[in-house]
């Protein structure tokens, strides 16, 4: 999609006023403009933009473990589909013949991550974004790295084992997320008490510890990640059948096919070559940062046949 110079800087503009932070390799996160002459999204793709600017922004999240996430360098996210983003950064580079090619970071909530992608502000995000059909309205998607089942995160001694068992309690969930648009659609026939939707799910499980609800709903992989981060994981358990099941791509701007082929055939090769197992191990199944705490969370056979069959399609 083609933009206008004008309506690049009202957006970006936008963007700042929505709380962008971004980074540059070494640099704390600062909400400062790029500097002059970089290249924007009005030029003819992403990859023309790339090449003018010498740099390649790459969207994250601070709390989707162990997805996309800051442990202990707060310069520095990491995480399986962070190491995902760096093989496509790697294969940019390779395309343009620019081995140094700069990476700027700019950080991506639930709420703004689609606007900032449209918008150009950010070339890629790769996290735990849901790949759906009303977002592709909006953005385009990368194959699939992901297959995620929406549940309840709740203390063992709550009495909550499935979404029936929340007549009259209290549930967070994550403002802007899937999880969200689902249970609002539902919660008068589940008869839940009140759904509160918090900024991110850091705040949302902060809220279940402190007994502000009952439950807090979302993508199983993530309540994993965030019972890791309790101060006792065992208190915990994530329960419920998934009401729904989605799976996680990377976004980029939409119409731009020179850009999503290097993408996607980044990934791909990374299928392809086995070293998607290792990544996984690394991420799901070993000790993670910050805490050191094992996910034990074995690959699905979704996950599997996503993986001997890539594609772009939300299910």
């Amino acid at each position: 999609m083609i933009y206008k110079r004008t309506m690049t800087s009202l957006f970006c503009a936008s963007a700042l006023m929505l709380g962008l932070s971004a980074c540059s390799d070494n640099k704390a996160p600062s909400s400062d403009k790029p500097a002059g002459g970089e290249a924007t999204a009005s030029d003819s793709g992403t990859l023309d933009k790339i090449k003018k600017s010498g740099t390649i922004v790459l969207g994250y999240r601070d709390s989707s473990i162990p997805f996309s996430y800051i442990a202990d360098n707060p310069n520095q996210p990491v995480g399986y589909a962070h190491d995902l983003q760096l093989k496509v950064v790697e294969a940019v580079k390779k395309k343009l013949n620019m081995p140094d090619l700069k990476v700027r970071y700019n950080l991506v909530t639930s709420q703004n991550r689609i606007p900032l992608v449209s918008n150009g502000t950010v070339d890629l995000e790769c996290g735990s974004t849901t790949n759906n059909k009303e977002r592709q309205q909006q953005v385009a998607f990368s194959t699939g790295f992901f297959e995620v089942g929406s549940r309840l995160l709740t203390a063992k001694d709550s009495g909550v084992k499935d979404f029936a068992d929340l007549k009259g309690k209290k549930l967070v969930t994550t403002a802007g997320t899937t999880s969200e648009r689902y249970i609002r659609q539902h919660e008068k026939e589940l008869g839940i008490g009140e759904v509160i939707s918090a900024k991110d799910h850091a705040e949302s499980f902060l809220m279940l510890q402190n007994g502000r609800a009952a439950a807090f709903m979302m993508d199983d992989i993530l309540l994993a990640g965030e019972k890791s981060k309790a101060q006792d994981p065992n208190k915990w358990e994530i329960v419920g059948t998934a009401p729904i099941h989605e799976i996680y791509g990377c976004m980029m701007r939409k119409g731009d096919t020179g850009f999503k082929q290097v993408v996607d055939d980044a990934i791909k090769a990374t299928y392809s070559s086995g070293e998607i197992n290792e990544m996984y191990k690394k991420w799901f199944q070993m000790p993670i940062p910050p805490k050191n705490i094992n996910l034990n969370f074995p690959m699905s056979d979704q996950l599997k046949a996503l993986i001997s069959n890539p594609h772009d399609r939300d299910e």
